[in-house]
């Protein structure tokens, strides 16, 4: 299996690269701009192997995406290329709608042309999967989860760029026959994750005795979802699903984020410092737009291609803490000056 994975430098996007590289054996080209949350650092281990080769480049440059699907013959393209941060998407969406929306169209018009060259046996297994979130669906109530049918209802430049993107997607598929899949998940936690996001930068706020901002009055919920468990699902939708569906991939691991803030504190406590405790907590204006809920119905991925989280949330988030305990070169390696600027004028 050859393929090309876009934004293979970020969190989900290396976790990706390390899976298909290490453990599956594909042959993958990685394509990343780099941008501040892009960091070849998270992809050490598998970067001298002969099966992986990485392409510094911007998706929302036709020319040098078109050389690369025509250069490398992916039989499979996972485009997980884009501008994440809601935080970031409130302060300046002009970024988001570039990356988002007119970057997955130059990656759909590339794929197209490329899809046309192949044989039609080829062409009958090629996939475009683009890996989408669930916030494109808005905000729940006390009750009720997201499934593959709830109307789009985005809150954020960063979800309304996401939906977008979305809907391109299916577009290529209805109207030009491209065989894609849409992925949407809910919050990735786990090795690697870039600090502005919330579980990193409580624990490495909390190792640095530094407040723990949490907006509002902290009673936010999500379902969060082990990266290697994404990996899988994105594995067995790469191999099995059918192409025009979606599939929402959730963790069944609802967390109110100062239920979340507070696990990291006891931790910490109890195994690095015990200086860390509950007097952290700084609680902030909350978040301009901000979902209350979220939560995925994942039956539909688990009945037609049997994925399930393997993960449970209090296993995975010892296992993501005892990883930044135990890698702090990564982590000053990525919190760079830039972002040290960004955490100044959010937060301070």
């Amino acid at each position: 299996m050859k393929i090309i994975v876009t934004g293979g430098a970020g969190f989900i996007g290396s976790a990706v690269v390390r899976y298909t590289v290490g453990i599956l054996g594909w042959n993958v080209l990685n394509i990343d701009k780099l941008t501040y949350a892009g960091n070849l650092s998270s992809l050490r281990d598998i970067a001298n192997k002969e099966n992986y080769a990485f392409l510094k480049a911007d998706i929302c440059d036709p020319n040098t995406i078109r050389k690369a699907l025509n250069e490398f013959q992916p039989n499979m393209v996972l485009h997980l290329a884009a501008e994440s941060h809601v935080d970031r998407s409130i302060d300046g969406p002009a970024e988001f709608i570039r990356t988002n929306l007119v970057g997955t169209y130059q990656m759909l018009d590339a794929a197209y042309l490329y899809w046309h060259t192949l044989s039609d046996e080829k062409k009958g297994t090629f996939r475009f999967h683009h890996i989408s979130t669930d916030e494109v669906y808005g905000s729940l109530g006390e009750a009720g989860f997201f499934t593959e049918q709830t109307p789009y209802d985005p809150r954020s430049p960063y979800s309304a760029s996401k939906a977008g993107s979305d809907h391109l997607v299916k577009v290529w598929f209805h109207t030009f026959g491209l065989p894609v899949i849409v992925t949407n998940c809910s919050n990735n936690y786990g090795p690697y994750h870039f600090p502005e996001k919330l579980i990193p930068l409580m624990i490495l706020n909390a190792l640095d005795r530094k407040p723990l901002p949490v907006y509002g009055n902290g009673n936010d919920i999500r379902d969060w979802l082990y990266v290697e468990d994404h990996c899988k699902a994105i594995d067995m939708v790469a191999r099995s699903g059918r192409p025009g569906e979606v599939y929402n991939i959730g963790g069944h691991n609802e967390r109110a984020n100062l239920v979340i803030v507070k696990t990291v504190i006891d931790y910490l406590n109890k195994t690095a410092d015990r200086f860390v405790d509950e007097t952290l907590i700084k609680h902030v204006d909350d978040r301009k737009g901000h979902d209350r809920r979220y939560g995925i119905n994942p039956e539909k991925i688990k009945n037609d291609l049997g994925w399930y989280p393997e993960t449970p949330f209090d296993q995975g988030i010892i296992k993501t803490i005892d990883w930044y305990l135990n890698n702090k070169e990564w982590v000053n390696d990525v919190a760079s000056g830039e972002y040290q600027k960004y955490y100044a004028d959010r937060y301070e």
